[in-house]
């Protein structure tokens, strides 16, 4: 089994509590279903969220779906003039058979602008 890394982001409306909570658990959600992975799979999964967002720890989404038991980390994104605001990342390390070049990343909403090549 080979340690594979999955991408992910989106964008958000606004900086509200409940909205950014929706939005990771979609985000995760879609990630694990398009690559067919399991909670059991997951090694470790790394949050970033720019310096606009502070309603909410991101991994609390993750949590609230039950990964538990998987380290969880969050941090903020470099603030880069110009870069688009309101964007949670994701990179979550899995166990998976898929080849490197089969891994679907996902980007949702408006964070599909920031990576057209590998957003399905």
């Amino acid at each position: 089994m080979a340690v594979r890394a999955i991408r992910g982001a989106t964008q958000l409306d606004s900086d509200d509590r409940k909205h950014l909570l929706a939005s990771v658990d979609e985000l995760i959600r879609a990630m694990l279903e398009q690559n067919s992975i399991a909670s059991d799979d997951l090694i470790s999964i790394v949050f970033t969220a720019t310096v606009d967002l502070h309603s909410e720890f991101p991994a609390l989404a993750a949590r609230e779906l039950g990964i538990g038991d998987v380290p969880l980390l969050c941090a903020q994104e470099i603030d880069v003039e110009g870069a688009m605001p309101r964007v949670i990342r994701v990179m979550a390390h899995v166990e998976s058979q898929r080849p490197r070049a089969d891994i679907r990343h996902v980007y949702l909403r408006g964070a599909v602008a920031l990576r057209r090549d590998l957003a399905q």
